[in-house]
């Protein structure tokens, strides 16, 4: 009957292994333990031993919540192994550290985050235990969805006190069909939340009038039972702002005595039922009464009367308020209901009733705007007291004559805007047959105002929102967007708003746009802004032929940043020569989308061509041929604005001649014997640009045609043809038979000369 092997786990994680009598089977024998798990597998050998059992193996395992396989290997004197038996263990996870309990926002009636906190290295763990008592009921649960450490429950009941929440991390592992469970130790606080109750449903006032006869028969001594039953408010509290009371008199006293609730009693008034205060619950079931906790009493107060009581009554008449709901929606779990009482938003009220009650009745004494809300809270248990989200805040205004007035719950339809000029719009909107006799609160707001910084805003009247009754927007500025609102307005009371319309002014552009040149590849723009207006940037555009994409179109050349400044520039350079340009200064608003203005405000220009460059010139049989280049190797003009080339050869005669643009020649006729300045001049519609002259002298060419004349002993007359152009000519005489030359006149500056 002896136990095999056995295998524990200790609180330290350490794995002991001993060994057991029915494990040996020789003496010789060699008993080894193999624990397989983690990354490698580890050996351990047993001490040897005779007749008494070795020591037990112990071995610290690093890992938490990891599954070890134990099993005893049997070596022989042979030195074969084998293996006598297996044993599976499952080592405990670490603890929680920490746990925190959030509401779930998009359903705090129901919904929470967990957010746990777990020793992460070396720790393994398959699930999450989640335990809790839901009230009087203990609750646990298995749960694996937690990313990160957080899991969101959706699945709560709304109102509950959740308590004793509990963390336990679980390992499982399934080993021969068999499945092992760890559950960690609890060691962090355990945690408590109430989830949110639902609101009450159908909540509804209705303001009955009181006849004065009645009033001044009842005045300041309410009976209980000329209302709906007996006072059901559990806690009254009042919340008033201070005022400008006389030292030494509470300010709640100056606002105490709008609200009236009958008291059970009416002996020692002063002291034990404000004569202000009058109110009366009634019980849905009837069955239960609770006890009337009304605040301490308050002594009305007026500066000019001088505390002196007067006996007539105030020309307001007090009239009866009821206010009915009915439960939240099931299954929430609430213990009474929160009443909220506001006025003129300078005085609170604040009640607490039962569960059980449905309906409030109380009477208002002193005219004015009110505010109600009813909202549900819960208490029970330990956890703390929380309030349902308001589901619905009545407003009502109660006039000087009694008259109410109740909330406004319609919101204008279809609003629009037209636009009547740059500074003006109109706004228009339908509403029902009942609200047509509501005034209107039209609200504008700047958009644009907000995007600018406040250096450089250029409007600044819509900056913050601006109300007005009249359905007309002035001041409107060109270039600004705007945010219209329109609410139905009776009396003090402000209906919900309509949805938002946004319409935008069309800026008014540019004025005075001047273009100044700069050469053949740069040009100046100037412009002024008109004083009145916003606007985001200018955009400066260019159109011309692109030769690279073979297409005309207008492209964006640059962005200039709005200043206040009215006047602006921008240089514009490489631009090619000779080439027709139309630019465009156009004033982008801040709107979505972007408005701008305006396409006319443009302006043409041709720039001037570059100077050609003369590199050949050569004359030959009187004639002059000159070659020139332009604009770098080759350049295509077939889409230039280029006209002409014209080529002037200036001496003491000018010679002009005109040459087509895709010609870069030219041969001119030149006389002989004179200094020319050569120059090529490129041509446009608007402009030329001339190449740098160069300096041409042509050699004198040798009169034509000597004839001898008017001879005589010792003199001749000699005439010839001139031709080209000569400064003088020198005669030369030499007498015939003898080797020496006779200059006889040197300088002669006629056709005629005689010797």
């Amino acid at each position: 009957n002896a136990e095999p092997f056995q295998v524990a786990v200790r609180e330290d994680n350490c794995i002991i292994v001993s060994l057991e009598a029915s494990d040996v089977v020789s003496s010789s024998s060699v008993y080894v333990v193999k624990i397989a798990g983690e990354s490698k597998n580890y050996f351990f050998q047993f001490d040897e031993f005779n007749s008494t059992l070795p020591a037990p193996v112990v071995f610290n395992a690093k890992y938490h919540g990891l599954y070890y396989i134990v099993t005893l290997l049997v070596v022989n004197s042979n030195m074969v192994s084998k293996s006598a038996r297996s044993v599976t263990v499952l080592t405990k996870p670490l603890p929680v550290s920490n746990v925190s309990i959030y509401d779930y926002k998009p359903s705090p009636e129901t919904g929470v985050l967990f957010e746990i906190q777990y020793p992460e290295k070396y720790n393994v763990f398959t699930r999450v235990n989640i335990s809790y008592w839901e009230g009087k009921d203990y609750r646990t649960m298995l749960y694996k969805d937690f990313f990160k450490g957080k899991t969101v429950f959706n699945h709560w009941l709304p109102g509950i006190c959740y308590s004793n929440i509990t963390f336990q991390l679980v390992s499982e592992a399934t080993f021969n069909k068999s499945t092992l469970v760890e559950y960690s130790g609890v060691q962090h606080e355990p945690k408590q939340h109430r989830t949110v109750p639902y609101p009450p449903r159908n909540i509804s006032v209705q303001i009955i009038p009181i006849s004065r006869n009645n009033w001044e028969e009842h005045s300041g001594n309410f009976a209980e039972e000329s209302f709906m039953g007996p006072p059901e408010i559990i806690r009254k509290e009042k919340v008033s702002q201070p005022s400008a009371s006389p030292s030494g008199i509470p300010a709640a006293n100056t606002s105490a005595a709008w609200l009236d609730d009958p008291s059970n009693s009416t002996e020692d008034e002063a002291t034990s039922r404000p004569s202000w205060w009058s109110s009366e619950a009634e019980s849905s079931e009837g069955e239960e009464e609770f006890v009337s906790a009304v605040s301490s009493a308050y002594e009305a107060s007026d500066a000019k009367t001088s505390g002196r009581a007067t006996a007539e009554p105030p020309p307001f008449l007090p009239v009866q308020m009821v206010l009915t709901w009915l439960p939240p929606k099931p299954p929430t779990a609430f213990d009474g209901f929160h009443i909220n009482i506001e006025r003129e938003e300078n005085s609170t009220e604040f009640l607490t009733v039962s569960e059980d009650t449905h309906k409030f009745v109380a009477e208002l004494k002193e005219p004015g705007k009110y505010k109600l809300s009813v909202t549900t809270f819960s208490s029970s248990g330990s956890c703390e007291v929380r309030g349902s989200q308001s589901a619905k805040t009545l407003s009502f205004y109660i006039s000087p004559t009694g008259e109410w007035i109740e909330e406004l719950t319609e919101k204008p339809q279809r609003v629009t805007v037209t636009v009547l000029s740059s500074t003006t719009a109109l706004t228009s909107w339908t509403a029902s047959h009942e609200s047509s006799g509501n005034s209107t609160i039209v609200s504008v707001l700047s958009l644009t105002c907000q995007k600018q910084k406040e250096s450089q805003r250029l409007e600044k009247h819509y900056c913050t929102e601006v109300n007005s009754s009249s359905s007309l927007i002035e001041n409107l500025v060109p270039g600004a967007q705007y945010q219209v609102v329109v609410y139905l307005r009776k009396g003090p009371l402000v209906g919900p708003p309509s949805d938002p319309v946004t319409f935008s002014i069309v800026p008014t552009g540019i004025k005075d746009l001047t273009l100044y040149p700069l050469g053949p590849t740069a040009v100046v723009l100037s412009w002024n802004r008109p004083f009145l207006g916003v606007f985001r940037k200018y955009v400066v555009e260019m159109f011309y032929f692109n030769p690279s994409t073979m297409t005309s179109e207008w492209t964006t050349y640059y962005e200039i940043a709005a200043t206040v400044s009215l006047t602006a520039s921008v240089r514009i350079a490489n631009l090619l020569p000779a080439w027709y340009y139309n630019f465009r200064v156009t004033m982008v608003t801040w709107g979505d989308p972007e408005l701008s203005c305006c396409d006319s405000s443009t302006i043409s220009f041709i720039t001037a061509p570059v100077a050609p460059k003369i590199t050949s010139v050569e004359y030959y049989n009187h004639l002059l041929y000159v070659t020139w280049t332009y604009g770098g190797d080759g350049p295509d003009l077939s889409h230039s604005r280029m006209l002409h080339w014209m080529v002037v050869a200036e001496g003491k005669k000018k010679i002009k001649k005109s040459v087509t643009r895709n010609v870069m020649t030219a041969v001119l006729s030149l006389p002989p014997g004179d200094i020319y300045n050569l120059s090529v001049t490129a041509c446009t519609e608007r402009g030329s640009n001339t190449s740098m002259p160069q300096l041409v002298k042509l050699e004198p060419a040798p009169p034509k045609s000597l004839f001898a004349v008017n001879k005589t002993q010792t003199s001749v007359t000699l005439l010839w043809v001139e031709e080209g152009v000569a400064d003088f000519f020198e005669v030369y005489c030499q007498q015939a038979g003898s080797g020496q030359e006779t200059k006889v006149q040197v300088c002669v500056s006629s056709l005629v000369s005689t010797l």
